[in-house]
């Protein structure tokens, strides 16, 4: 019994923590974390540690395996797949660029490393 009243108070306690958290979060612009902390009875370490233990929680709590992202199919104009249009060559590598982000892509490119890299691309802000 002791264990499962262990847990549900650390349970209880990560819930209020983080209450605290979010609204530290939303404090007023040009007020400090350690302000924040003064004005509800709270210290520097103290908010820090309880930080710490929030964001443990949550990676514990992360699914094993992440959803694999749904792929979607960009269409090619006919001029380009037909090399129609004379001013496209008949080069064996393609660049991509995708938020800013350059990428070569050869014919020895793996497509293992080309939708890893894809991936990673489509997710950068």
């Amino acid at each position: 019994m002791k264990q499962i009243t262990t847990v549900v108070a650390r349970q209880y306690r990560l819930q209020e923590w983080a209450l605290q958290i979010q609204e530290c979060k939303r404090r007023s612009s040009g007020m400090t974390v350690k302000e924040w902390c003064n004005n509800n009875g709270i210290t520097l370490a103290n908010y820090y540690y309880r930080l710490t233990e929030v964001r443990k929680a949550c990676i514990e709590n992360l699914p094993t395996e992440l959803p694999v992202p749904e792929q979607s199919v960009v269409s090619v104009p006919n001029e380009i797949m037909h090399n129609e249009n004379p001013t496209i060559s008949d080069s064996t590598e393609l660049v991509l660029s995708v938020n800013n982000i350059s990428i070569k892509v050869t014919e020895t490119t793996s497509p293992k490393l080309l939708k890893m890299v894809l991936e990673v691309a489509a997710d950068v802000k």
